[in-house]
């Protein structure tokens, strides 16, 4: 994997990574999308946040012991949380069903949509309970060849680098 990049590179990367996710129809059909606050190792989220929060609903999870809850975003309602992420406060949970896209970070990911994470499962459980269509997205780098799954693994429905896009999974609009 590479090591550094510079903050501007990472940047260059997010944008032509949400540019992609912006034409696609499982973006433009969702109305409310779980999102997530990055490290910095992953791609920058905050660029795209503040571009479309006042055109669509976004939310941000929050881990509460071994499962992530899902808030709304609030720019002004963020605190530092687990690992160091920016989390919303509040008490205004969100039931997962609720979600329709939801934009998932990850270490690696491979051609099949499988997703490698940081290993404490935070994901897989949210995602497992979830019928959103579900979006890896990461740098070029991040994308290898094979990753084993297991099977409580849940994969990824489209894959988004900058300069790939893999669809794996058709995406069903739901109707509310």
């Amino acid at each position: 994997m590479k090591a550094m990049m510079l903050e501007n590179e990472k940047l260059e990367a997010a944008e032509k990574v949400f540019e992609i996710l912006e034409q696609s129809a499982a973006f433009m059909l969702a109305e409310k999308i779980l999102m997530y606050h990055s490290l910095p190792d992953e791609l920058p989220t905050r660029g795209f946040l503040n571009k479309w929060s006042s055109r669509k609903k976004f939310y941000l999870p929050r881990v509460n012991g071994v499962n992530l809850e899902i808030l709304p975003y609030n720019e002004s309602r963020l605190e530092l949380g687990s690992f160091h992420i920016e989390e919303p406060t509040g008490n205004d949970v969100v039931d997962p069903d609720e979600i329709e896209l939801i934009v998932v970070p990850g270490v690696a990911y491979d051609e099949y949509g499988n997703r490698l994470g940081r290993g404490k499962g935070f994901y897989d459980r949210l995602l497992s309970s979830s019928s959103a269509t579900k979006v890896g997205v990461g740098f070029d780098f991040q994308i290898v060849e094979s990753i084993p799954s297991e099977p409580h693994d849940v994969a990824m429905d489209i894959v988004i680098s900058p300069t790939r896009c893999r669809i794996l999974r058709k995406v069903k609009s739901r109707k509310r």
